[in-house]
């Protein structure tokens, strides 16, 4: 959010502006942001109730108990995905960015680094609310 609010965030002067998060490359940090938001609610959205049976308002299945082997399996593939991509950030040192400076670098690859659990750790709920949604159905 910072980069589209126009600070360059650990990035040089040149690099910030190379990296073109200005205009649609704002809105596209931003989108980006919202839907690792709303990515992080769905998954918490197997461990609560919630989950379970969407509240009224939400359009669409709200009210409706969705069917577990679709979140399952969305969770799941969610879960390879995340891990693939992000465990990439584990060597953010090994690669230094040459657009950003060696304070930035090194902050944004701490702040990056609990992102590589996320994959894992959505496995791991999967499997729990797998279990959880079988048991309930026997």
């Amino acid at each position: 959010m910072l980069l589209a609010a126009g600070f360059t965030a650990g990035y040089t002067e040149t690099g910030y502006e190379a990296m073109g998060f200005t205009g649609w490359g704002a809105v596209y940090v931003v989108g980006l942001s919202a839907a690792g938001e709303l990515l992080a609610l769905l998954t918490l959205g197997l461990v609560r109730p919630w989950g379970e049976v969407p509240p009224r308002w939400i359009p669409l299945v709200g009210g409706r108990r969705p069917d577990p082997r679709t979140v399952t399996v969305a969770a799941g593939l969610g879960a390879g995905a995340l891990t693939l991509g992000l465990t990439q950030f584990a060597l953010w040192w090994a690669f230094p960015h040459p657009n950003m400076t060696p304070g930035g670098d090194t902050l944004a690859g701490f702040l990056y680094l609990p992102l590589i659990a996320w994959g894992p750790l959505l496995a791991a709920v999967t499997l729990d609310y797998h279990r959880r949604r079988r048991a309930a159905g026997a």
